[in-house]
């Protein structure tokens, strides 16, 4: 007679207690929160750059376009800073807005405008959105800046290098009339350029400025170019 073994039940898994139930959600919570960050630093600093340069891109055809039409159109110039490289072209817009740094280099629109007396101040982001002014720290004195519009191209000769002068973002003598710590309700005599950007790569309130004077201005339809003393 063969004996008929009972069968063998697997063994039961321990219900979830209340704690165990709350470690699993707290930790699915961190997950999730992680992953979020992750993709939210992948597209601040990847996908920001992407969509702003297609961004500069399509201005920089509405401002030739523009000229072309013998119009000055949205943007205010093209900025090229060989030191950048010999490729580096951005457009410059109006305003210091999120919405204009994320289209081009932004422009105070209370400062002057480019080749006029007084101080044409231009700002620009070092990471995210186009990082336009990426190289910013290399910059060196004597470095040129060129400025181009519908009717003529200014050259501008940098006084500093980029890591010379850092300020608070809440000092604001970089934008005066005459850009000079001790300069505050003086008249401007001279063309100057002043640009800034964030002095680190991540979040910071401290600045860096460079200042240039104009040296010379090019006539675009004549040729004729100018030195400025």
């Amino acid at each position: 007679m063969t004996a008929t073994l009972a069968p063998v039940e697997p063994p039961r898994r321990p219900r979830a207690g209340p704690v165990r139930r709350i470690v699993l959600g707290l930790g699915l919570v961190m997950i999730l929160t992680g992953l979020g960050f992750l993709g939210y630093c992948g597209w601040q600093y990847y996908g920001t750059n992407v969509v702003s340069k297609q961004k500069h891109a399509e201005i920089k055809q509405s401002i030739a376009g523009s000229w072309d039409e013998g119009v000055d159109g949205k943007g205010v110039g093209l900025l090229r800073v060989e030191r950048f490289g010999r490729d580096y072209e951005v457009p410059i817009v109006k305003g210091f807005s999120d919405k204009a740094l994320a289209e081009g280099i932004g422009w105070d629109t209370k400062s002057a405008r480019p080749g006029e007396i007084g101080n044409f101040a231009i700002a620009a982001h070092r990471v995210t959105h186009g990082e336009p002014f990426a190289k910013f720290p290399d910059l060196r004195k004597g470095d040129e800046v060129v400025v181009e519009t519908r009717t003529k191209v200014f050259t501008y000769r940098l006084r500093q290098g980029g890591t010379d002068i850092t300020v608070d973002f809440s000092v604001g003598w970089p934008l005066q009339r005459v850009p000079a710590p001790d300069a505050a309700g003086e008249r401007p005599t001279k063309a100057v350029i002043t640009l800034l950007t964030c002095s680190e790569l991540f979040h910071t309130r401290n600045r860096s400025v460079v200042i240039g004077d104009l040296v010379s201005q090019e006539d675009k339809r004549t040729g004729k170019v100018t030195k400025v003393r």
